[in-house]
């Protein structure tokens, strides 16, 4: 095996690739394409549960010519396999090597795709290819922008052709997207991409270095967020702190005191989720209040309280029409369409 210090600052070497929704067929397809001699490593985060085991690695080293495994705290950059990060852990990349992190989530993700694409672009620069294929919303948009901004070369799957299309449509808006190809395009790309001179980069910047170690539990950037953010109107809906509004490569995010990293779109649709948990919880209380106000009424009756049964009827019809109306808004939350559109989500101002 070469070392980093062998194989670094050489070539695009080092390829980032992340997925949701759809991403496992996306993700055979593009392994199943690579070559047995590719000469770049190949890093993935797929969104997966916090609990349970993930048989992503299996599934990759089945269908292609690349050992795959899960990434380990401390593996160093191999060309040639394929490192996936484990559920509920962020992968980091440093120096050369990789490890794990049970850093804020980011978009209610961890793994986030953001992470791996950020903390690369931050340590390697142009050395980084960054790659976007089939999921919802817009993680790894902000990823992209990061490898771009560092120099890098970016890719995305034609969301006409994917499973789910809003995050390449997301990172498409997002920055200047250098191709957009199908799946099978994209591995004959990245097996001529990885063999290319990595060209010099701009330098890293302050808002990039210290979201990087965020992700990684630094405890001099844990709290730094009003460092590198102005306070907005909003609060965390992980952990209801204020959060910070950056701005950085022409797009806006959000970021509270502990790191929480929500996207426009992402934080819209936490709060759309938020706003239909209370609303069942409303209903609940609705129903309930109108069983418990039928018979304390029912009781009443059978006392001879007529004018106390009468004021309990009144309640439970109250809660009833209450609980109709709240129904409805149940209707509409959810048969409401949740994405917003790409090009008003990742505009900055």
């Amino acid at each position: 095996m070469e070392t980093g210090e062998q194989w670094s600052a050489r070539r695009r070497d080092v390829v980032v690739v992340g997925a949701s929704a759809g991403g496992v067929e996306a993700l055979v397809e593009l392994v199943r394409g690579l070559p047995p001699d590719f000469a770049g490593c190949l890093l993935v985060v797929l969104h997966v549960p916090p609990t349970g085991a993930s048989a992503l690695p299996r599934i990759l080293e089945r269908v292609g010519d690349l050992p795959a495994r899960h990434a380990r705290s401390g593996d160093a950059l191999e060309r040639g396999t394929i490192v996936v990060a484990p559920p509920d852990h962020h992968l980091v990349v440093y120096d050369d090597a990789v490890t794990l992190s049970r850093g804020p989530t980011e978009n209610g993700h961890r793994p986030a795709v953001d992470v791996l694409f950020r903390t690369a672009a931050a340590v390697l620069g142009s050395r980084v290819v960054g790659v976007v294929l089939s999921g919802t919303l817009d993680d790894g948009a902000a990823g992209l922008v990061a490898v771009k901004l560092r120099g890098g070369h970016v890719l995305v799957q034609d969301p006409e052709e994917a499973l789910h299309g809003g995050m390449p449509r997301s990172a498409i808006a997002a920055t200047d997207v250098d191709e957009v190809l199908p799946v099978r395009m994209i591995s004959a790309r990245l097996a001529e991409l990885v063999r290319e001179e990595a060209p010099g980069g701009p330098p890293l910047s302050e808002v990039m270095e210290m979201e990087a170690r965020m992700a990684n539990l630094d405890p001099a950037a844990v709290g730094a967020t009003g460092d590198i953010g102005v306070p907005s109107a909003w609060g965390c809906p992980d952990c209801n702190g204020t959060l910070f509004e950056i701005k950085e490569g022409g797009i806006t995010r959000f970021r509270c005191r502990v790191g929480h990293a929500w996207s426009a779109s992402g934080l819209v649709a936490q709060q759309a989720s938020s706003v239909e948990t209370a609303l069942w919880v409303a209903l609940r209380a609705l129903e309930e209040k109108a069983e418990l106000t039928d018979e304390l009424g029912r009781q009443a009756t059978n006392r001879g309280h007529r004018l106390t049964a009468e004021q309990f009827e009144r309640q439970s019809q109250e809660a009833r029409r209450s609980a109709a109306m709240v129904r409805d808004l149940i209707s509409r939350a959810t048969g409401a369409e949740q994405d917003v559109p790409p090009d008003e989500a990742m505009a900055g101002g």
